[in-house]
This record gives C-alpha cells, structure tokens and sequence, in this order.
C-alpha cells in the first residue's frame, strides 16, 4: 500500500470522499433537515474551513517553503507559528471542515462518513509519509513541535 504515500493530490481525495457523501446520501432519499438550517450550518462550516485552510496557506508563503504536498521531502522550513501553533494539519483540517459542510448541505447523517474516511486516509497516505519526511529533516526540532501541536486539533 505505500504506493499510494503522497500520490493522490488531497484536493483529489476530497473530492472523492464528497462523491461518495454524496452518492450515499443520494441512496437514502430525500433530506432530513430543513432548507433554512442547512444553509446556516454549510455557510458557517465552509467559512470555518476557509479560514482555516487560508491561515495554513499564509503560513506556509510566509515561512517561504513549499506547499506541494507530494513532495514533502522538498520542504525548506518548519511551519510552527500562526495556525500551525494549534494544528499541524490547517489546509487538511480545512479541507475535512469542508466535507462537513457538504454533509450539512447534503442534510443527511450518512455523509458525515466523508469527514472521518478523509481524515483516515489522508493520515495513513499523507500526513504519516509527510511526518517521516520532516522527522528526517528537522528531527529533534520536529519531533519537539510533535508533542506539542496535536495532528488535526
């Protein structure tokens, strides 16, 4: 299974995991909660994920490294300020934030299995072989800022 480490770009992932919500949510008929508190609870979670997601973005620009996540090897800087002080994950956790959002859209309980199907294979095929790679590059600075920051939140 390694050779699926770092392959699939995660927007990629995300917009699978959103089919498959979508797709589900579709077997089982019509929604379950009204129009009015769909929309409020997809724009807050899609707000929240932007923030999020930017805030990781701004971070990483700033630190002046890269943001391709299938190359993590070519990265030149530990990200640990900003959003990174509280998530070693800010664009995946946006990006999981968003899945949500379309689970709230879509109104019904069974796509809120994207969420958490994301998040597994995004820490088995992404994050892990990302981790190796920093841990290779930093080791004791990355190793520090691990046991501080949690994975997602």
């Amino acid at each position: 299974m390694n050779t699926l480490e770092t392959r699939i770009p995660p927007p990629l992932v995300g917009l699978i995991m959103g089919a498959l919500a979508w797709l589900a949510s579709s077997a089982l008929g019509p929604t379950s909660l009204a129009f009015p508190v769909r929309v409020s609870a997809t724009l807050a979670l899609v707000l929240l994920g932007l923030a999020i997601a930017v805030a990781g973005v701004r971070a990483v620009r700033g630190a002046k490294t890269t943001l391709n996540p299938l190359k993590p090897e070519t990265t030149s800087a530990l990200v640990t300020t900003g959003i990174y002080h509280y998530t070693r994950n800010p664009m995946y956790l946006g990006m999981a934030t968003w899945l949500l959002a379309w689970s709230a859209w879509l109104g019904t309980p069974v796509g809120l299995v994207a969420a958490p199907l994301f998040m597994l294979y995004m820490n088995r095929f992404q994050i892990g072989p990302e981790e190796r790679a920093l841990e290779t590059l930093f080791g004791a600075e990355f190793a520090a800022y691990k046991a501080r920051v949690r994975r997602w939140l």
